[in-house]
């Protein structure tokens, strides 16, 4: 771990984090959004703490397990760090799909925060 970039090494740790709270708790999750962060999901934008835990304690389902196929980080100009997660989900009983998610961290008071929060389900639409 020592002789990956910090930006790699901070991204991968907040990456884990956020899905063992997601799997486990996600109304836990308030604690990495700020009254600023925004989230798409789906298409759909929410901004801030609240709006975002609300719209994240409300999905549809009651069990979830996030599986990690790949991850990349990057540092931005600001230094902040950009983050994209590609990874498969299972939710219930239902069939396993593919998802992808992006997120900014910014470092606030020697915290790291997601700033901005971009989630998709890999879904295709061929017809």
């Amino acid at each position: 771990m020592g002789d990956r970039p910090i930006w790699e090494q901070i991204g991968s740790s907040f990456v884990q984090h956020y899905y063992q709270v997601f799997d486990t708790d996600r109304t836990q999750l308030g604690a990495i959004y700020t009254g600023e962060s925004c989230l798409t999901w789906e298409g759909q934008q929410f901004q801030g703490k609240a709006a975002i835990v609300e719209k994240l304690s409300s999905l549809p389902f009651t069990k979830i397990a996030h599986s990690i196929t790949a991850q990349d980080h990057q540092p931005t100009p600001d230094s902040c760090i950009l983050s994209m997660v590609v990874g498969q989900l299972k939710a219930d009983e239902d069939p396993i799909m593919g998802f992808h998610q992006i997120f900014l961290l910014k470092n606030i008071n020697d915290a790291w925060v997601c700033t901005n929060d971009m989630f998709r389900l890999a879904l295709h639409n061929f017809g």
